[in-house]
């Protein structure tokens, strides 16, 4: 693979971990509830799932995607079943940032885990930019040092952006004071992820 490959490799993974959407609401909500630690262990789960799509990108995700609009629809509705889910549960404050705080239960490390994941498996967006742009690369996986690269690029560089946003969230004077409004992030978020789902839904 090319230095000019790779450092473009390098850029599209790059923007589409950077890119706002509900992967970022997500990292953003766990770490307010649990700490840095759940925070981190959010953003590494992201990145698991973002290197499955990643592997099976190589695999033939992109061609079996335009073959088969049933399996990629199913896929989408799901996601904006379950981020309309968590919008609601957000609205009430049902498992939400305020729950947690007014429980005075930490968010378990596995909590924080499940919903990374999950969060990145069911994101059409993390589809669509697999099957847009990043099939681009797959005839450059012509040995296994490069398809170790493919995978690992976009996989690493989620990790480490979503890890940032935890640790600067994570920071204690900007955590006491985001916690202070627990409640209002929690609307404004279920409200977010309400309209990430519509979005989802009309497009």
């Amino acid at each position: 693979m090319s230095i000019s490959i790779f450092m473009t490799l390098f850029m599209v993974s790059l923007l589409g971990a950077m890119s706002p959407g509900q992967s970022v609401i997500m990292v953003a909500r766990n770490t307010l509830a649990g700490g840095r630690a759940q925070g981190i262990i959010t953003a590494c789960a992201h990145s698991i799932g973002v290197g499955l799509y990643a592997g099976l990108s190589l695999a033939g995700l992109a061609l079996v995607l335009k073959n088969s609009p049933l399996f990629y629809n199913t896929i989408t509705y799901l996601g904006a079943a379950y981020l309309a889910w968590l919008g609601i549960c957000s609205l009430r404050s049902k498992g939400g940032i305020t729950d947690k705080l007014n429980s005075g239960k930490q968010m378990s490390l596995y909590q924080a885990a499940r919903s990374g994941f999950v969060i990145s498996i069911l994101n059409p967006k993390i589809i669509i930019f697999y099957l847009a742009l990043f099939s681009q690369f797959v005839e450059n996986a012509d040995s296994m040092v490069n398809r170790i690269i493919i995978v690992t690029t976009p996989t690493v560089l989620d990790a480490v952006w979503y890890i940032f946003i935890a640790c600067m969230l994570s920071k204690p004077t900007t955590l006491i004071r985001l916690r202070q409004h627990a409640q209002t992030i929690d609307k404004v978020s279920g409200m977010l992820l309400l309209l990430l789902a519509g979005r989802i839904l009309i497009s």
